[in-house]
């Protein structure tokens, strides 16, 4: 029996919301460092569901055997670590920490809804290298947006298990990720002036 990488993906998310707000019941703690959060993160969880539904990512269709589906889900449940750690410790962040985190999401989801929906549709409409909006300075502006997304939750929590957790993620799926779509796409001819303007993550501007 398989499954589709989808689906332990899109669980996982979707229910971070009930999660944390269990959490937050467990340890008696609604106070605004929480509630931020649950508004956060949650919402991050819903919205990746819906853009799943919308504009799917073709990466994740691939089939797994249950147990390795069952993996990807639980694997994913280290993200939570941050609420955990912030509901169970009981620190109150610091303003200028709360609206650092908020916008540094909110331009994250951004990049990761405005790149897969550009590459989506365009790929739709016409097989081949994507080098103008959300890709025209940088070849991979979805992860950069989950990494801002992902720094965000993790500078919330106030604890630096969730940046070791990042940047797990960061360096055996994301790195890696990366470099297999460069050598994927190296085949098409416009490839070395495209390299030659852009970042593998970060944008260039020069």
């Amino acid at each position: 029996m398989t499954i589709a990488m989808k689906h332990p993906i899109d669980v996982s998310k979707g229910i971070t919301a009930p999660v944390i707000l269990a959490m937050m019941a467990y340890f008696d703690n609604w106070t605004i460092g929480p509630w931020v959060y649950l508004a956060l993160h949650g919402s991050y969880g819903v919205m990746w569901v819906a853009k799943s539904k919308s504009f799917p990512d073709p990466n994740w269709e691939v089939q797994l055997p249950l147990w390795k589906a069952l993996g990807v889900f639980l694997g994913l449940w280290l993200y939570w670590l941050a609420p955990f750690l912030l509901i169970r410790n009981g620190e109150i962040p610091p303003n200028p920490l709360i609206c650092g985190s908020v916008v540094t999401m909110v331009l994250g989801t951004f990049l990761v809804f405005g790149a897969d929906a550009q590459k989506y549709f365009v790929l739709k409409a016409k097989r081949g290298l994507i080098t103008d909006g959300f890709f025209a300075r940088t070849r991979n502006p979805n992860y950069l947006g989950e990494i801002m997304i992902y720094g965000a939750f993790a500078a919330l929590s106030m604890h630096w298990i969730p940046w070791v957790v990042c940047a797990l993620y960061w360096a055996t799926v994301f790195m890696p990720n990366m470099l297999r779509k460069d050598r994927s796409m190296s085949r098409y001819p416009e490839w070395k002036d495209y390299v030659a303007r852009t970042g593998l993550l970060f944008p260039r501007f020069w």
